[in-house]
């Protein structure tokens, strides 16, 4: 999360620093470098360093709550899917019954589960790729 806003922080920057500097002359030709200020080329690598690492996060997720039995209401089961933008990561999925509760892991990868998931747990999966 702090990724994300330090990545928003530095678009923000950057904008104001292109209209800072569209007001004072034209901006340089995208292949005349020598030109841009050095600032403005560190700016441009730490943005390209941020979106990097931003790949591997962990940035969709999808929750599903449900009555994993007729006999138990009040949906406190759940299953949950955190994924990177690959599709990798993890299914974690609790079973809430009346004198007990399991709880569940199961690996991601691609978008796919090598282990059978269940229904919730395929509705969680599919609402972190939306």
């Amino acid at each position: 999360m702090a990724a994300v806003l330090a990545l928003l922080a530095l678009v923000v920057a950057l904008a104001a620093l292109g209209v800072a500097l569209a007001g004072r002359r034209t901006p340089p030709a995208r292949d005349d470098l020598d030109t841009v200020p050095e600032d403005v080329l560190g700016l441009r690598q730490e943005v390209a360093a941020l979106r990097a690492e931003a790949a591997g996060a962990l940035r969709h997720l999808g929750i599903v709550r449900y009555d994993a039995f007729s006999d138990v209401g009040g949906r406190l089961s759940w299953s949950v899917a955190l994924l990177d933008d690959r599709g990798d990561g993890v299914v974690l999925t609790a079973i809430h019954g009346r004198s007990e509760a399991r709880s569940y892991a199961k690996s991601i990868a691609s978008w796919t589960c090598d282990q059978p998931l269940s229904p919730e747990e395929q509705d969680a999966v599919t609402s972190a790729r939306a």
